[in-house]
């Protein structure tokens, strides 16, 4: 018998803030598919209002963003959850600010647009970190 609830049991809570809606309604509804229980943000500061309504274990995170871009978001997450695992999302050519995420505390990044196998992947990588479902 092992401690690990199987994948059907735990849903691991998901935010995604990025302001290009479209995207974000394909994402959040092919991520749900994928047993993620998954609430969205069209901008920083919507993302900080969800954080304070709610308790999630991992979030997706554009880094470019109206408004606030994603690294004031990311410093902001880390302040207000510290324990939450972020995977920033960035364009094509951004790596290097992607890299600066990742040194105030994002767990990875990926370049947009990324396959959902590898996003899903590295989102279960991030919760696993976290201890999602323990």
């Amino acid at each position: 018998m092992t401690d690990q609830p199987s994948d059907k049991t735990y849903q691991p809570k998901l935010l995604i803030v990025d302001d290009e809606e479209g995207y974000v309604n394909i994402l959040a509804k092919r991520l749900t598919k994928r047993n993620f229980l998954v609430k969205t943000a069209l901008s920083g500061a919507q993302g900080i209002q969800q954080l304070r309504k709610n308790d999630f274990d991992v979030a997706i995170l554009d880094l470019k963003m109206e408004g606030m871009d994603g690294i004031e978001v990311l410093k902001i997450f880390k302040q207000m959850a510290p324990q939450l695992e972020i995977v920033m999302l960035t364009g094509h050519g951004s790596e290097q600010a992607a890299r600066e995420g990742i040194k105030f505390g994002a767990f990875d990044y990926l370049t947009k647009p990324c396959e959902l196998d590898e996003l899903v992947e590295k989102l279960l990588q991030a919760c696993k970190r976290r201890g999602c479902g323990e």
